[in-house]
């Protein structure tokens, strides 16, 4: 038979492992420690939606639809939006120091900055699709990735991409 003493010996690791466990899941959010005031930051995000134009023999993607999303460290927003070949007026909005705060975090905490900046190939028979581009200067360092949307492509989008475009979406469709 188990003695009790080593039932008990045994027992607390694992509620120290539901402990932490638990504080880990009811935060889904990325930690603040990541950022650190003298980040400097700049946020590139472009969203394409594309089309395949056929002349016959040739074909060519052009774009119905282009944004572009730039966020600067003080939370400055300026979003470009060219329709049919058409720039639109450039909306501007803001973010809060916290919601800077927590991109900067993001981006630390994910790994982004280390993804190579290569692309993802998209499928030949995709005619219309969504790609997008997210440019990252931080502190002097750049990274640059671009990514068509899932159903067009054979590749796996990485989750850390997948993160960032949904937090970026969020902020362009604020924007508008």
């Amino acid at each position: 038979m188990v003695r009790p003493i080593i039932l008990v010996l045994g027992a607390v690791p694992a509620v120290a492992a539901a402990v932490v466990a638990a504080s880990l899941l009811s935060q889904p959010e990325i930690p603040f420690s990541a950022a650190v005031s003298d980040d400097n930051i700049e946020i590139e995000y472009t969203v394409h939606d594309l089309r395949v134009v056929s002349f016959g023999v040739t074909e060519r993607v052009g774009a119905d639809r282009t944004q572009i999303l730039t966020i600067q460290r003080d939370g400055d927003v300026r979003l470009i939006v060219t329709e049919g070949g058409f720039p639109q007026p450039t909306v501007r909005s803001s973010l809060t120091e916290e919601e800077v705060i927590r991109l900067i975090a993001l981006i630390k905490e994910t790994g982004f900055m280390a993804l190579p900046e290569d692309t993802f190939p998209v499928r030949d028979d995709a005619v219309e699709y969504r790609r997008h581009a997210v440019k990252v200067t931080l502190n002097g360092a750049v990274t640059k990735v671009t990514w068509p949307e899932q159903n067009a492509t054979d590749g796996f989008i990485p989750p850390i991409i997948t993160q960032v475009e949904i937090k970026l979406g969020d902020v362009l469709e604020r924007a508008r």
